[in-house]
């Protein structure tokens, strides 16, 4: 289902923009919406369907907008979303990278990789979902053990890495010294056709042409030992390992990293019946034969790639390992590829701990180590948008994906060893999450100080209304056996005859503050209210005491029906000064009380203060190294007799 859904197409004018996926979509998502939106218009709510998915979110969060266009367009409607651009501008924010074009020029990337309130689209989620882990049900599954084996880089690798960088610059084929043809389009696609082949690079040179040869101290050496060491450490268990890679999949006669593992492996003395590979499988019935194989341990070693052994596989009985030779794109498919040995049937629990191993290789100076880690970085946000106990306003999901490839400066940074603009851009960064906070520290700071000037007048002001209610109370009681009402300077009304004028003026009156009569000496007011259009809307009668104070007595269509009872009005309202003392005296102790509150958020400091002035110095001192390394890279170089000079940028 998870795949089905999310391929529904969206109309955006963020056409050049990198992180919203694939808006085209498929005519089977658009069946399934036109089918779910004629069962939500019968029910005339968001109701009437369910989804279930493993991985609700694969990538990006982006992909939710199309989970709410499925499943709650009458909510988006009531928010005034009614495409992806009004999602996109509520919870999203474009940011730019800077790169440079195969002229040497810097242009421009913009790309979805922000996401801003985020706890909010949380909430939006969890209105719709029920999300389970296997934590949460106690699903009887294996303990997971990351390691991650990061080796240093061949000198074949080392090599390339230089010859990366160059390229990375010049955009000129030439500077990488392969023998094989350069791709097409290359002024348009340099930083991604730069990605790619420092991906092969970082799996295997090989990968890159037959000018290069195999290396005792490579990933494919590395990875044959290491699944060699538990192919014998879980021999008498029968125990099997799954094989991942996506890059150089197994193909038949074809040179192939799966392939020259097996080799490897079968040269360490693993029967070659005990090495498959998925692709060998054409037909469901075969896909069986082999499951059935690695479950009864008659195959030990199996490798494939995410689409073909990610998912829809029960091989687990036995599994000790994955081993993962390069890292996904997306989080998700990790997740899958992990799914394969952690998983409820694993018998390990039995005989090996209860511990599945999964072991990611990489090497350093390459894509390897910060591919990973952006990939756990999304898979922690993604887990916490689905749990709901995302603690964040904003994250950055980062910019390297497959369809672009990552940044100039991440690339040349990472590629040369040299991280100083990467670590610029995290101080950067920190200073700035760091100023934030002190504006809003210092925002409630000045909030609470205007705050504690409005509550002392506004105490002023109700001890004044005390006052002034204490004068008029006191005079009503002295008066209140008088009962003497006038109307338009009539005294000699009975009870229904004032009850009677009084409903006629409530229908009749046009004004503002208008005397109508007298009660016991105090003021009779009407006054009309009208709408925003300015039309007519009420007639308001107040009574007004001696202290100046006017009293609200009723208006159109609160009056009594009697016209006796809407007579004594006047009275009823001025019985209830007390009532509106003591709400005068409780509002005054609230705003004393809240005054103390106040002034102890007055009286704090903000505790980051050092922090940020070190990492403000840092950053200028980190600045200022890569400005002399810069000045260093610009200076003309000497050539020594007889060779070439190379003049590599720090980044």
């Amino acid at each position: 289902m998870s795949h089905y859904f999310k391929n529904l197409m969206f109309q955006t004018r963020h056409t050049r923009v990198a992180g919203i996926g694939n808006n085209q979509g498929s005519q089977r998502a658009m069946n399934l919406l036109i089918a779910i939106r004629d069962i939500q218009e019968r029910t005339g709510k968001d109701l009437g369907a369910t989804f279930l998915s493993g991985t609700v979110v694969v990538n990006a969060l982006t992909e939710l907008y199309v989970l709410f266009k499925y499943l709650r367009p009458k909510e988006l409607a009531k928010q005034r979303i009614s495409c992806f651009d009004a999602w996109a501008a509520i919870f999203t924010k474009k940011t730019t990278d800077y790169e440079l074009n195969v002229t040497g020029s810097i242009k421009r990337k913009e790309r979805f990789r922000t996401y801003i309130k985020v706890p909010e689209l949380a909430a939006f989620l969890r209105e719709i979902t029920d999300y389970r882990t296997a934590e949460m049900i106690n699903l009887d599954i294996p303990e997971k053990n990351v390691r991650f084996l990061s080796d240093k880089p061949t000198m074949e690798q080392e090599a390339m890495i230089e010859r990366l960088v160059r390229f990375a610059n010049s955009g000129e084929w030439s500077d990488l010294g392969l023998e094989i043809p350069a791709p097409e389009h290359m002024d348009k696609a340099k930083m991604l056709i730069a990605t790619n082949v420092a991906r092969k690079m970082a799996l295997d040179m090989r990968l890159l042409g037959d000018q290069f040869r195999d290396d005792p101290a490579n990933k494919a050496s590395r990875c044959a030992q290491t699944i060699y060491e538990y192919y014998v450490k879980s021999n008498a268990h029968r125990g099997t390992q799954f094989v991942f890679s996506d890059l150089s999949t197994y193909k038949p006669n074809e040179w192939n990293i799966c392939q020259d593992i097996k080799d490897k492996l079968v040269a360490m003395g693993i029967p070659a019946s005990e090495i498959q590979f998925i692709q060998t499988a054409k037909t469901e019935k075969a896909r069986k034969k082999i499951f059935e194989g690695m479950n009864n341990g008659t195959i030990r070693v199996l490798f494939g790639s995410t689409s073909m052994l990610g998912t829809g596989v029960n091989a687990q009985q036995r599994a000790v390992a994955v081993h993962h030779l390069e890292i996904p794109w997306r989080p998700a498919d990790l997740e899958q590829r992990n799914g394969r040995a952690v998983r409820k049937g694993n018998t390990v629990k039995l005989w090996g701990g209860n511990v599945v191993d999964i072991i990611i290789y990489g090497t350093e100076k390459t894509l390897d180590a910060y591919k990973f880690n952006l990939l756990r970085n999304k898979q922690l946000f993604i887990n916490q948008i689905n749990n709901g106990t995302i603690a964040v306003r904003r994250i950055d999901e980062d910019g390297m994906d497959e369809d672009t490839g990552m940044n100039f400066a991440e690339f040349v940074a990472i590629l040369s060893g040299n991280t100083d603009l990467l670590e610029k851009a995290k101080l950067d960064n920190k200073i700035m999450q760091l100023e934030k906070e002190q504006a809003a520290f210092n925002k409630e700071r000045y909030r609470a100080e205007r705050k504690v000037g409005g509550n002392r007048q506004e105490i002023d002001t109700c001890k004044r209304n005390i006052g002034r209610m204490t004068k008029d109370w006191e005079y009503f009681n002295t008066h209140k056996e008088d009962c003497a009402i006038e109307i338009n300077g009539d005294t000699q009304l009975t009870a229904e005859e004032t009850g009677r004028a009084l409903h006629t003026l409530s229908r009749k009156h046009r004004g503002d503050f208008t005397p109508i009569g007298c009660y016991n000496g105090l003021r009779l007011l009407v006054r009309s209210e009208y709408r925003l259009d300015g039309s007519f809307d009420r007639n308001t009668f107040f009574v007004e005491g001696k202290s100046g104070l006017k009293y609200k007595c009723g208006m159109s269509g609160s009056l009594p029906p009697s016209f006796a009872a809407a007579a004594v009005f006047p009275q009823t309202t001025l019985e209830n000064i007390p009532k509106l003392m003591e709400r005068q005296a409780e509002r005054q102790k609230h705003l004393e009380e809240e005054i103390i509150t106040l002034q102890q958020v007055m009286a704090k400091q903000w505790g980051k203060e050092e922090e940020l002035k070190r990492l403000k110095q840092e950053c200028k001192e980190l600045q200022e190294r890569i400005n002399r390394t810069l000045e260093e890279a610009e200076r003309p170089t000497v050539p020594t007799p007889g060779t070439e000079p190379v003049t590599v940028p720090a980044a």
